[in-house]
């Protein structure tokens, strides 16, 4: 039997239609099953308390179940790259710090690459941290840190949450400002490198303030400055690394929400949408007080110039430190 070129043209479009239809009602259904959010770091951390305090809100006004998985290992290597070869369907968020934009200029085999496999989502929230020391250290201030870390290069440690971390770039852009040589101890997040300076086996870290608040106000560590803009409620007395002579350390980092590039354009609306609503929630924001992380909702194409922004800026920093290809 003959086809006609009409005939034929129907039958693409029938086909056509068949193909695509299914696609996109799977993205207008978008959440149609339970989302799983995936954290580079241990639970307690600072990037889990954003992911969780957001991400169920998320899911309350999604109506659908988020599931939360921390997967700690390889600086987070391991997450990101699993995060980055998911199905970009939109099922698969990765919540973490700049170690996603730095981590393929650190370790040669990461496994992504942050411009071309990872479009941000949403969730601009910044991690406002505190240098401290144990109380043993006998040091009150920032400038008798350094002059004792010259006195003593490379003899006191330096408690790392993990290389390529917001912790570990806000530490390395202080010591290129100061000039100063600190030995590196490498941890799995900053919970566990807390406990040890705690205990005076670290002699300085930089820990968010989140975690950190509870235990200047026992005492049990002695705070030296905040890296924030201005000096922080909880602490009036403690200033920022500028007031300290330090402006150019003066980093503070954020956190994102990335889905793979491939990820369809309804899907990242949607998911952006989701987390705008969050953090605009008053519940979500006292949640973020409290913790003294700050946020707000950001356009997609902000957190496309500041996820560039900060891989230019970040990938100076660690050709600085001589971190380069681990």
């Amino acid at each position: 039997m003959g086809w006609t070129r009409g005939a034929l043209g129907i039958v693409a479009c029938l086909v056509a239609e068949f193909v695509v239809a299914p696609a996109a009602r799977a993205q207008s259904d978008y959440p149609s099953r339970p989302i799983h959010i995936v954290v580079p770091y241990p639970a307690g951390g600072i990037v889990d308390i954003v992911a969780r305090t957001v991400t169920e809100q998320i899911g309350r006004d999604l109506k659908q179940s988020i599931v939360v998985e921390a997967r700690p290992g390889a600086n987070g290597n391991i997450a990101m790259a699993a995060a980055a070869r998911s199905t970009p369907d939109g099922y698969t968020w990765l919540v973490t710090g700049p170690a996603v934009l730095v981590n393929p200029t650190l370790y040669k085999d990461a496994g992504w690459e942050p411009m071309r496999d990872f479009t941000c989502v949403g969730l601009a929230v910044w991690n406002e941290s505190v240098a401290v020391v144990p109380p043993s250290l006998k040091v009150k201030s920032i400038a008798e840190l350094v002059a004792l870390a010259r006195a003593k290069p490379g003899e006191l440690n330096f408690g790392n949450p993990g290389v390529g971390t917001s912790i570990d770039l806000t530490a390395q852009k202080f010591f290129q400002a100061a000039n100063i040589k600190l030995a590196n101890v490498s941890y799995k997040g900053q919970p566990p490198a807390l406990i040890d300076l705690i205990t005076s086996q670290m002699h300085f870290e930089i820990v968010s303030l989140a975690l950190a608040l509870p235990h200047i106000k026992n005492g049990t560590v002695t705070p030296l400055a905040v890296f924030t803009d201005k000096r922080v409620q909880q602490l009036p007395d403690v200033p920022t690394i500028a007031e300290a002579g330090f402006a150019a350390a003066a980093y503070v980092p954020w956190y994102g929400i990335y889905v793979p590039s491939a990820t369809p354009q309804p899907v990242v609306d949607r998911i952006h949408q989701a987390i705008n609503t969050a953090l605009d929630n008053p519940a979500v924001r006292k949640k973020l007080a409290v913790a003294d992380i700050p946020g707000k909702p950001t356009a997609l194409a902000e957190l496309a110039t500041l996820m560039k922004s900060d891989y230019d800026k970040l990938a100076e920093i660690v050709k600085a430190s001589g971190m380069i290809g681990q």
